[in-house]
């Protein structure tokens, strides 16, 4: 069937196309020079027009592109019309069931997914609209036209829902997995630990993301979780017990991680591991050559003493070598430094140890040679710091020379090997799950080995848990913001907050959780007690008041009852500790370092030294070239790490936290705690 323009149509409408030919499943539409093939697929609405005279068809194309036909006999134009809309239709009718059949497949998938109980990942979403838009294009008719037909209308909008809203939809999906999988196995839930999962901790051991991060700050279950999340694999055949990581960033972390997997998960297949125990095992089942772990890692001592021994013959023998450390201590570090040979001076020979070995440390964790060390370094910086470098170089040389005569590695040595065994293929990872404690801690080299060890199996899911409240490492190297930028280091994932803290009281927690959120930068997160706290379980006191104050306390606190002394270095630990044994033998006393404290819990915490001046808690901020080049750059926000570390001290008690000032020269923290209505008392 054909209609075409008439002769003075033609001539007055001046228009490419003056005919149109009905085809099989189409309209072909000419003119004396042009030639427009419109198949059935491609249209979207066919609209018939009456002129003052001549009749219009007009054929509509995705994206609201129109193709038109001018000067047709009106009689004519409609019964072509007429005749091409009941083909069209036909054809649409027939094309539509096809169309809700795809649609309805791609929708049935998802349903399944559901019903078998999976959990929705973000990387399974973006395969699902994929595949929707896979569908898309090889649906017969049109997208546009998928709401007109009624067998295709909702099952184009529940495509939409995907399309368009993917976080809702995948929340929703998710949200009903949960609440399925709590409901399910509740029992689980109650008696995997020795009191009942709360329900963070429990939607948190169900997330299914390939990359979660469990934000839980202190005492509120990280351990707890770690060990559900292994036996919710463990029962859920998700994983064999030798398809779990489970990483802790100390022996005895892991060893503890150890005696609660056997005791509540009753098996001893599952090991945790330090990183550094790890990159053994990948270097012995990679390498033919076994490596062995250099005495002198474990022994600080001996280790310092090395590096002393090293920079005393150095300063002896060359004259620009001890030209240039005197520069070094006296400009940068502002020490008093002896005249004529000062490296033999014991109170500088005493503090050099401990900063040589750290130096040393930081230049052994980078791992690039020399001149990419100085390179990577920030352009203010880069000059002085490579001077610094050539001083430090004898002294890297030296710690060397000591391993190749042990025979053995260091510890940034053995994870380097770890990483390049992986990337050479040389060890396939078994884990198909990673869990890992107190991420907040992880180093760039550690995270490093994490990423190689995922990069060999798309599929490994990182179960982590951390606080980044109580990060407070950097001085070794950790990293906050592979913390707080978790995503973009890990791949796209999941975070999620545990809200409850089985340690202290509301009290506590309202000033501790304040103190650190004073920070803008800190990550937001609730953190709710269980029983609420007097005023004064957080309380300041004059430092003067140590005696009166546990003299009280030994009126009261029971013997089983834990007091926790804490201070910001170990050489601050007060005389009146000495006489404890006798003045007060029913206390229970224990004395560290803020630092060393981590992890630990007591009835009572009294935290020292919250002064200006020498010691001072905050402690300056000056850092050396050598840490400002190599360590992750400070946030901006001053004392913000301290500020992390006070927090710390106060979240070890259960019910009380004293903190001494010094009332002639107090800390700036006192002026914020004030702010936060904590009560100063006179005495006790």
């Amino acid at each position: 069937m054909e209609l075409k323009a008439t002769a003075l149509g033609k001539r007055m409408a001046q228009h490419p196309y003056d005919r149109v030919e009905l085809l099989n499943a189409g309209v072909k539409v000419s003119g004396d020079r042009h030639e427009y093939l419109i198949p059935f697929n491609q249209l979207t609405a066919i609209h018939c027009k009456r002129g003052l005279v001549w009749g219009e068809l007009e054929f509509v194309l995705p994206e609201n592109k129109v193709v038109r036909l001018h000067g047709t006999e009106w009689a004519d134009t409609q019964r072509f019309h007429h005749h091409l809309q009941t083909r069209w239709q036909q054809w649409s009718d027939e094309m539509s069931a096809i169309a809700a059949e795809v649609l309805s497949r791609q929708l049935t998938l998802i349903a399944n997914s559901d019903a078998q109980g999976k959990w929705l990942t973000r990387e399974a979403v973006a395969q699902v609209r994929q595949k929707i838009h896979q569908a898309l294009e090889a649906l017969p008719v049109p997208v546009s036209r998928l709401e007109s037909f009624d067998n295709c209308r909702e099952l184009w909008r529940q495509c939409q829902a995907w399309l368009k809203d993917r976080d809702a939809s995948r929340l929703q999906h998710n949200q009903h997995f949960t609440e399925m999988m709590l409901e399910h196995y509740s029992a689980f839930f109650k008696n995997i630990e020795s009191s009942p999962l709360n329900d963070a901790q429990a939607r948190a051991v169900v997330n299914g993301e390939r990359s979660l991060l469990v934000l839980a700050g202190a005492g509120s279950g990280k351990t707890s979780v770690l060990v559900a999340r292994a036996g919710w694999l463990l029962m859920r055949g998700e994983a064999a017990a030798e398809q779990i990581l489970l990483l802790a960033f100390g022996r005895k972390a892991a060893q503890e991680m150890d005696d609660r997997i056997r005791e509540r998960l009753n098996t001893e297949d599952i090991s945790a591991k330090t990183f550094h125990a790890l990159a053994l095992y990948i270097i012995q089942q990679g390498s033919k050559k076994v490596p062995v772990i250099s005495q002198l890692e474990n022994d600080t001592q001996a280790r310092q003493k090395l590096f002393t021994d090293c920079w005393q013959q150095q300063c002896q023998e060359k004259k620009a070598q001890a030209k240039g450390w005197r520069q070094w201590l006296e400009e940068e570090m502002e020490w008093e430094v002896p005249e004529g040979d000062y490296w033999h001076d014991p109170k500088i020979l005493r503090r050099m140890g401990s900063r040589l070995d750290r130096w040393v440390s930081l230049m052994r964790s980078h791992g690039g040679s020399q001149a990419e060390m100085i390179d990577s370094a920030p352009d203010e910086i880069r000059e002085l710091f490579g001077k610094r470098v050539k001083l430090m170089a004898p002294l890297l040389k030296a710690w060397k020379t000591a391993l190749k005569e042990e025979g053995a590695v260091d510890f940034s040595g053995l994870i380097h090997q770890a990483i390049n065994i992986l990337e050479k293929g040389r060890f396939v990872s078994p884990w198909k799950h990673i869990l890992v404690d107190e991420f907040q801690d992880i180093s760039p080299q550690r995270a490093a080995l994490l990423a190689a060890l995922r990069k060999q199996n798309s599929h490994t899911t990182l179960f982590a848990v951390g606080d980044d409240w109580q990060a407070i490492y950097r001085f070794s190297g950790a990293q906050l913001s592979l913390t707080t930028a978790f995503s973009e280091t890990f791949g796209e994932g999941d975070s999620c907050a545990l809200d409850t803290t089985y340690r202290f009281n509301g009290r506590i927690g309202e000033v501790a959780n304040s103190f650190i959120q004073q920070n803008p930068h800190q990550l937001r997160k609730p953190l709710n007690s269980l029983t609420a706290g007097d005023k004064k379980a957080v309380t300041l006191l004059p430092d003067d008041q140590l005696d009166a104050l546990l003299d009280k306390l030994s009126g009261y606190a029971k013997p089983e009852q834990r007091i926790l002394v804490m201070a910001r270095y170990h050489h601050l630990k007060p005389s009146a500790l000495d006489k404890a044994a006798t003045r007060w033998p029913k206390l229970t006393i224990d004395f560290m370092t803020i630092h060393a404290s981590k992890g630990q819990q007591a009835d009572y915490a009294i935290v020292l030294g919250l002064q200006e001046g020498q010691d001072a808690f905050p402690a300056p901020a000056r850092e050396s070239i050598m840490e400002q080049a190599l360590l992750p750059q400070p946030e901006d926000f001053p004392d913000a790490e301290e500020r992390r570390l006070l927090y710390v001290a106060m979240t070890r008690a259960r019910e009380r936290v004293w903190l001494m000032f010094n009332k002639q020269q107090p800390s700036v923290f006192v002026d914020a705690l004030k702010y936060l209505d904590v009560p100063v008392a006179r005495k006790p």
